[in-house]
């Protein structure tokens, strides 16, 4: 029998590399799930290294240089009091990224467990999250999250915490929708069986199974929280000036569309390419975790 268990339990991890090895090699072959991870990693990387690039102070102003068409000395041109676009563009990805990436991971640290806890044990504690939750998915993500920035006061930081608040309801459903799923399958119902604690049962066969579809969602979630910080800083409830962003360069540019386009030329491009890099990789990462495409 020890024999028997121990060969039982090896099977799992002898299948896991082999799983693992097909999942990448499914993501790798979706041609646009890879090049939204190019555009991701290559925003990422200039956010990153945007402290040792070799580009003007973003907050840097030559009145000499007000609306400079794109140039050999500005790249991108210059903005409306001679700060250079290029400079801005860069450290303002820094702004755009960590308000995606910290907004979600408030959602996915607030909601999943909120989502296991109203799966696992339904009745009452059920009702109550549920009817919270329905509470605030009655109110449009965008309407919420300037709401709360409203109330909180005018900041990235305030304002990642109003997106990660807004974004919460997607979790605590999504999450809790895998739980009553999963909790019904006979290798659950068998570590009840023997008398495994809760916390255990939550631990180990519950939330690594319900991690791939939070994975992709908070992948695609990303791509709302960017447009949603650019959305806050537009109406200057996000970053404020003069640290960069590509919500308030936006706000600033539409004052000068027909002087200097490029103004808002290039923050445009950078809030699609970015969103659309993450949509795209979303997407192929809810590919190749599906079971069912293997």
């Amino acid at each position: 029998m020890v024999a028997a268990d121990t060969n039982a339990s090896a099977a799992p991890a002898a299948d896991l590399p082999k799983s693992e090895n097909r999942v990448w090699k499914k993501f790798r072959s979706h041609k646009s799930a890879m090049l939204g991870g190019i555009l991701v990693v290559f925003f990422i990387g200039i956010a990153l290294l945007a402290p040792i690039l070799p580009i003007p102070d973003p907050a840097a102003t030559d009145w000499g240089a007000v609306r400079k068409a794109p140039s050999a000395a500005h790249w991108m041109g210059t903005d409306e009091i001679g700060r250079d676009v290029l400079s801005r563009m860069i450290w303002g990805a820094q702004a755009s990224l960590l308000a995606g990436v910290i907004s979600v991971g408030i959602a996915v640290a607030v909601g999943v467990p909120l989502g296991i806890l109203a799966g696992y044990f339904g009745g009452w504690t059920d009702a109550v999250i549920s009817r919270c939750t329905e509470a605030l998915l009655a109110a449009p993500f965008l309407i919420l999250a300037i709401a709360l920035a409203a109330f909180l006061g005018p900041s990235l930081t305030n304002a990642m915490i109003a997106i990660g608040i807004s974004a919460t309801p997607l979790f605590i459903r999504l999450t809790r929708g895998q739980v009553i799923n999963i909790k019904v399958e006979d290798y659950v119902d068998s570590a009840r069986a023997i008398g495994l604690p809760t916390r255990l049962i939550l631990s180990r066969y519950i939330l690594p199974n319900v991690l791939p579809p939070i994975l992709v969602q908070a992948t695609l979630t990303i791509a709302t929280a960017i447009i949603a910080e650019a959305s806050l800083s537009f109406l200057g409830l996000g970053q404020q000036p003069p640290a960069p962003s590509w919500g308030s360069m936006l706000n600033t540019a539409k004052n000068f569309l027909n002087q200097a386009p490029w103004m808002a030329l290039w923050p445009g491009i950078s809030i699609f390419l970015v969103v659309l890099g993450f949509n795209l990789l979303g997407d192929g990462l809810r590919d190749a975790l599906d079971p069912r495409e293997h």
